[in-house]
């Protein structure tokens, strides 16, 4: 009893460190499951006099830390609408952490620790957590520094211009039909209304309109074509993309100026932070020995029944060939994602490039 009092006023103290930040989100949880104790089990000993200040309670003579404590309620809590801190709940969560620790003391002494699938689990997650919180230490460490952003902004962005182009277009499935919507215009018919009648985009009904962007936005060959239009003037000869045949209308055009500097912040510390993180990671892989055991990717010659084994997937053979490639070192060159058909069809971002 007296060591539930003293757990009880721990949590009324708010001395259980880093849990009212997502404390709050715990009280629907709490309230769906009332049949949780909010006490320690009655079995639970006295608290040893020279137990020290870090610990909550020890199970099994295995310490639970306010650290472990506070990451385990973090944890528990994330996806808890609503919820509001208190001691009951602290002291659910500190049970629910000890009930943990107790089924997994009894799973390491029936070996199941030992089990190839279980070992290995352990093994991958110990791995991505050492990674996940290395990669977070390199990035503490290796922030970029003002004149680092600094001199990449003067490289790429001080002195530079960009035209913005404001256009219409009008898509079609066949170039014979663009062709004779560009007769249509040599006649004298409007742009905006033939885009209306014979568009197969959705901007078709603004006629065709696509406002402001930069060429860059678009698919080449369509952001080639505008670059060697005059203002006021449609397309000689259809443009074929990838998405059909364009006849294009180039309205306006315009020079902005450079982006500031504060505009382009964080853009210049993302790419500053990844080129040190493939950096750091290059040399790790350098420095590292990696072995690729090619036999055991490839399927037995028979199973333990004495029937021929199943062939090896496309997608075992795959992987397979991707270690292989990156135990040699060389990496394959990263194909460009397909372009986004819908972008097409969207205002002026119907035919954006696929890097952006």
């Amino acid at each position: 009893m007296k060591k539930k009092i003293i757990l009880a006023a721990l949590c009324s103290a708010g001395l259980l460190a880093g849990c009212n930040e997502t404390a709050d989100k715990a009280a629907a949880e709490a309230a769906s499951d009332a049949g949780r104790s909010a006490t320690l089990p009655a079995k639970t000993e006295d608290a040893s006099p020279t137990m020290d200040t870090e610990t909550l309670l020890t199970v099994n003579g295995t310490p639970v830390t306010r650290t472990m404590y506070s990451l385990y309620f973090q944890d528990r809590m994330r996806n808890v609408p609503d919820a509001k801190n208190s001691p009951e709940l602290q002291m659910s969560v500190l049970n629910e952490l000890s009930n943990i620790l107790i089924v997994a003391q009894d799973a390491e002494e029936k070996g199941l620790h030992e089990r190839t699938d279980v070992a290995a689990s352990i093994d991958l997650l110990k791995a991505k957590l050492l990674t996940q919180i290395a990669i977070q230490e390199h990035a503490n460490a290796n922030k970029p520094t003002d004149e680092q952003l600094q001199q990449v902004y003067d490289t790429e962005y001080t002195g530079q211009s960009n035209t913005e182009y404001k256009a219409r277009h009008i898509l079609l499935k066949e170039e014979d039909q663009a062709k004779s919507i560009i007769a249509k215009l040599a006649d004298g018919a409007d742009f905006a209304e033939l885009a209306k009648q014979h568009s197969t985009g959705p901007t078709g009904k603004s006629g065709g309109d696509l406002g402001w962007f930069d060429a860059a936005q678009m698919v080449k060959p369509f952001g080639d074509a505008l670059k060697g239009m005059e203002k006021g003037k449609y397309s000689a000869a259809p443009i074929q993309t990838q998405f059909g045949w364009h006849v294009i209308l180039l309205e306006d055009s315009r020079e902005t100026a450079a982006p500031t500097l504060e505009s382009v912040r964080s853009k210049i510390m993302t790419g500053l932070q990844q080129k040190s993180l493939a950096e750091y990671m290059q040399g790790l892989r350098d420095s590292s020995n990696l072995v690729f055991n090619e036999q055991n990717a490839k399927p037995a010659a028979q199973t333990a029944a004495g029937e021929p084994a199943a062939e090896a997937s496309n997608e075992q053979a795959m992987e397979a060939t991707a270690t292989t490639e990156k135990a040699s070192g060389e990496q394959p060159a990263p194909e460009m994602p397909a372009a986004d058909t819908a972008a097409t069809e969207k205002s002026a971002e119907e035919m954006k490039a696929a890097g952006e």
